[in-house]
């Protein structure tokens, strides 16, 4: 199973916006809604593995930090970051991490 984090991205709040209309207008089943969810997060994970190239670095202190059910949460203040002519600063940024590795439960989808 992919990661559900990008649904909460202005893309994946659009996409359950349109779903949500259609299963309102009986276009479309829920169940159908869901099994385009679940192709999204597939979609949105496998293309960040494997056409974003571009780096970017970071710096700041560290606020506060979680690691549970495998994912990373770190919260940073006073944070810059910097490609490589652009910088710019936020007060606050919280960082989700999650492998981005297959494991043994979902390498087969």
């Amino acid at each position: 199973m992919a990661y559900q984090l990008y649904r909460n991205t202005t893309l994946g709040n659009s996409l359950q916006e349109s779903l949500d209309e259609l299963i309102q207008t009986q276009q479309i089943t829920p169940q159908l809604a869901l099994q385009v969810l679940l192709q999204f997060d597939k979609a949105i994970n496998t293309a960040l593995a494997n056409r974003v190239r571009n780096r970017v670095n970071f710096k700041g202190s560290l606020n506060t930090y979680r690691f549970c059910d495998n994912v990373w949460t770190f919260v940073l203040n006073d944070v810059e970051f910097r490609e490589v002519t652009d910088m710019v600063k936020v007060d606050k940024v919280k960082i989700v991490a999650c492998d981005g590795k297959n494991s043994g439960s979902n390498a087969a989808e």
